[in-house]
């Protein structure tokens, strides 16, 4: 008995095709690829004003607004405009920034801190309805509050600057994180 090797034809191939083809078009509901499908599909733009900073360290709010529009155009498939009339404002206030001392040596000098930031964010569509929700522990308040800590060791030559900003990433990606849609 004698086996010949399958051949492949274009005919084949392009039945093939044509059957995924139907198959994706015939779905219950329209499938969004990537990170498109994480998304609420009725929004295009988002506004994110510059956000208000009420600590003393004045450059806050302006790198956190930056570091939020760069996570939304990555990350998200909105725009971020700066026109008001927006499809939806993403509002912001950085309410706390701290440095604690974690550990001291024997001659009481610091050897690693924690840097912490805390915002407060709403985030909402033209009508007023919020579109974010603190879906851990809900609550009535109209804002989500974020927290984030970094260590750092200064005799490692680590610094309050750089741990900040590592802060002020995380917090603009947790806070991006929020805005996708719950199932």
């Amino acid at each position: 008995m004698s086996h010949r090797p399958h051949r492949i034809t274009p005919a084949m191939l392009i039945g093939v095709l044509a059957t995924l083809i139907a198959v994706n078009l015939a779905g219950c509901a329209p499938y969004q690829f990537g990170n498109a499908s994480l998304f609420p599909q009725n929004i295009r733009t988002v506004h994110v004003p510059v956000i208000r900073n009420a600590t003393f360290r004045e450059d806050i709010g302006v790198r956190l607004t930056e570091a939020v529009n760069k996570e939304i155009e990555l990350r998200t498939p909105y725009k971020v405009t700066a026109d008001p009339l927006a499809d939806t404002v993403l509002r912001c206030e950085v309410i706390d920034e701290t440095k604690r001392v974690l550990t001291e040596n024997d001659a009481d000098y610091v050897r690693a801190l924690d840097a912490a930031i805390q915002v407060r964010a709403s985030w909402s569509d033209r009508q007023g309805r919020l579109l974010m929700k603190n879906s851990i522990v809900p609550t009535n308040d109209l804002t989500i509050l974020f927290s984030q800590d970094e260590r750092f060791v200064p005799e490692a030559g680590q610094s309050i600057d750089t741990a900040t900003q590592k802060a002020i990433e995380d917090l603009a990606n947790r806070i991006v994180s929020q805005m996708e849609a719950r199932w």
